[in-house]
């Protein structure tokens, strides 16, 4: 890779160099290189320890939530994302089926909600049991901040390769703070939000609400989407905290346009497939979730932590099933309806110490995870009536459990090095239980099971105050989710039995240097090697079935620079060069109805769905009051659509510009005014494709130029 090369000399220039020439200036002065503010020394949540985030030996990004940004409106993450490497959220505009994010190119095979990556918020999973996730329901209106783990080290989480991403939302402020915003925008888009944090007596408190409705870019795409999260810190006395966390997430109606072939993106990318409204496809959700956090400290460094949660989610899609295909007796129906109840605990143990006269932290811990799920599927039809729901047609339980050990070691073990060691053991069961038995559809009962012990490995030298070189590797494993194994490539009814576990080998060399004490730069070379890489074996008319094919790899480097360049000015800039290709060849169906594989893929074949370069950056200008500006720029680079590489997208690149104006009211009440563009190209462009769509629709147009302007009064 001649780039990774090039920008590996150049970084290693750069860090070998003693101090930069505005802090040698500024030595000599007295004065300070930039007047800004220092950056803060977070302590990280994403490795599960309590040390500064520089020194793990590991890429992680955190990323300051700030609702009052006119570049953060608070309607998809990806706004919050810009300028974090490795990580790639791309628009389908299309809410039924969420943001297709991907991290070093795992996830990226999704057709919809989030895959490869395990999502927290508050420290409480938003990710089910078996590994299915949606970042729909991430409330950015209550501050904080994102961490985004990326690489070995998020195998520590258990089933899942890519990263870990987790929400913390701001603390308490001792003067309480309520915000209220409205922001409208193109294509009669319309969001309301309301926030306040505080404390009442010692409780510290965070509670935030948003409605986000949407006529859609496309036609048939229509939402209307309502979250809602509380967070409460409730101290207990003699070093004891009970945190509790309280979510809500209802999307009433999201209307589903589909994907567009070749000729109908060409002809019109506003357009909704002629399937789509043909069978009005449609979903609505909602979910609810508690979550409870014990934590106590004691004398002499220890501390426990307890967690369980336990939540509710409903879903009813509608798809464009033909009616025609409903006559096979084994046909599920063209309603999907599974409801899911899901829960879990986790108990954890720190030791902070000292070893042969150096700080070392030992974290042992333990949890269970379970998900019980009752599965109905109808026909999409009643008589000559599309698009409602029909005769039952599957009616299943379908559970998982989890049980997990993990188990961490840092030791500083001389003065400018420390090792970080882990290791984690999963055994995660599925389980389904077919009460929809008729003499032309037989019982399809049956379960799976899967297990693996992943370590963990990491070392980091830091030479200087500002500058730490890691090197870690880890092992990864990722059972196939319920959505996975629902249903087999044959075409008869019952789960994907067959289907194994993916496991990876992860490895990654990194640098951290910050050249002032208010901006940060970062570098990693990475490469995951994965076994049994799961594939879509057909998709049509909204549905998947998966087959594992042999072996994959995904390399690159990732770039970042982040924080204050000078008074007033901040960047924060990230930049992927991915290379994700099987290295083993495989048979697949290039076209359905197909029971067989028979169209062959070559060994060094790209994985479908991944970019080979993307990237984003934010300049932005501003004080706390008046005047502020922002500038907004991503790109990434073209895209295959399907594993024989027969289609693809081409690559993209978007400019976004927002200005907005504080006023002071009074000593703390602020009103902004805010307005944004995107797109202000207004270049035809595909956000994002399904991954093998049996029936050739690949592509989800992104919009053209839009507009939104925005009000955001702080009391």
């Amino acid at each position: 890779m001649p780039l990774l090369a090039v920008a590996t000399a150049a970084w290693v220039a750069a860090a070998a160099s003693p101090v930069p020439a505005a802090a040698r200036d500024a030595a000599a002065t007295g004065e300070p290189a930039v007047s800004a503010r220092e950056l803060p020394a977070i302590r990280v949540n994403a490795a599960r320890l309590r040390i500064d985030p520089r020194d793990v030996p590991a890429a992680v990004s955190i990323v300051d939530v700030d609702p009052a940004q006119a570049g953060q409106p608070g309607v998809n993450l990806s706004e919050a994302l810009v300028g974090v490497p490795g990580v790639l959220a791309r628009d389908r505009q299309n809410y039924a089926q969420d943001e297709q994010f991907s991290v070093r190119g795992f996830g990226a095979r999704s057709t919809f909600g989030v895959r490869s990556i395990r999502l927290f918020v508050d420290g409480v999973p938003a990710t089910l049991p078996d590994g299915q996730g949606q970042v729909s329901d991430f409330n950015l209106d209550m501050g904080g901040r994102l961490e985004v783990l990326r690489g070995p080290f998020s195998v520590l989480y258990g089933n899942a390769a890519g990263g870990v991403v987790q929400l913390w939302s701001a603390p308490g402020t001792a003067v309480p703070q309520t915000t209220l915003g409205v922001n409208a925008g193109s294509h009669d888009s319309f969001r309301y939000s309301a926030a306040t944090r505080g404390m009442l007596g010692d409780v510290d408190y965070n509670v935030a609400a948003a409605q986000f409705l949407s006529g859609g870019y496309r036609g048939h795409s229509r939402v209307n989407r309502q979250s809602a999260h509380a967070r409460f810190g409730i101290p207990l006395g003699g070093q004891r905290k009970l945190t509790v966390v309280l979510d809500h997430f209802a999307q009433p109606r999201a209307e589903d346009p589909m994907g567009l072939t070749r000729a109908q993106l060409q002809a019109d990318p506003r357009q909704a497939a002629p399937a789509a409204l043909q069978y009005d496809t449609r979903k609505s959700i909602r979910q609810d979730q508690l979550g409870l956090v014990y934590e106590q400290a004691f004398d002499g460094g220890d501390q426990l932590r307890v967690a369980g949660y336990f939540g509710r989610r409903d879903i009813e899609q509608f798809q464009s099933i033909p009616k025609a295909t409903q006559a096979n007796p084994l046909q599920p129906g063209g309603v999907v309806a599974p409801d899911t109840n899901y829960g879990g605990l986790d108990l954890r143990w720190t030791h902070d110490g000292q070893l042969f006269g150096r700080d070392t932290e030992f974290v042992l811990g333990g949890g269970a995870d379970a998900q019980w799920q009752r599965r109905l599927g109808y026909q999409n039809f009643v008589g000559n009536t599309l698009g409602v729901r029909g005769a039952l047609r599957r009616d299943e339980d379908d559970d998982v459990d989890n049980l997990d050990a993990y188990a961490q070691w840092y030791w500083y073990f001389a003065e400018h090095w420390s090792l970080l060691l882990g290791v984690r053991h999963d055994r995660v069961h599925f389980r389904e239980r077919d009460h929809y038995v008729t003499p032309l559809n037989p019982d399809d009962s049956g379960r799976v099971d899967y297990s693996a012990t992943t370590p963990v490995l990491g070392v980091l030298f830091h030479p200087r105050d500002n500058l730490q070189l890691y090197a870690s590797w880890g092992r990864g494993f990722e059972t196939p989710s319920f959505n996975e194994l629902g249903y087999r490539s044959d075409g008869r009814p019952g789960l994907a039995f067959n289907l194994r576990a993916v496991h990876s080998d992860n490895s990654e060399l990194g640098a951290k240097w910050q050249p002032t004490a208010a901006l940060k730069a970062e570098l990693a070379l990475f490469r995951a090697d994965t076994r049994n890489e799961l594939v879509v074996a057909t998709n049509e008319n909204g549905r998947s079935t998966y087959r594992n094919a042999g072996a994959a790899r995904r390399q690159g480097v990732e770039l970042s620079l982040s924080g204050t360049i000078a008074p007033d000015w901040q960047i924060a800039a990230g930049f992927t060069h991915l290379q994700a290709v099987f290295r083993s060849g495989f048979l697949t169906c290039a076209s359905t109805p197909c029971k067989t594989p028979s169209t062959p893929v070559r060994r060094g074949a790209r994985i479908s769905g991944v970019p080979g370069n993307y990237g984003s950056l934010r300049l932005q200008h501003g004080a706390e009051l008046g005047w502020r500006e922002g500038l907004t720029l991503s790109g990434a680079g073209n895209v295959v659509a399907n594993d024989t590489q027969t289609a693809r997208a081409a690559g993209y690149g978007l400019v976004g510009a927002d200005v907005a104006y504080v006023f002071a009211l009074g000593a703390a009440q602020r009103l902004q005014l805010s307005a944004r563009v995107d797109n202000l190209a207004n270049r035809r462009y595909v956000g994002s494709v399904i991954v093998n769509d049996g029936n050739a629709r690949y592509y989800e147009p992104g919009p053209d130029r839009t507009w939104m302007l925005g009000a955001r009064l702080s009391f």
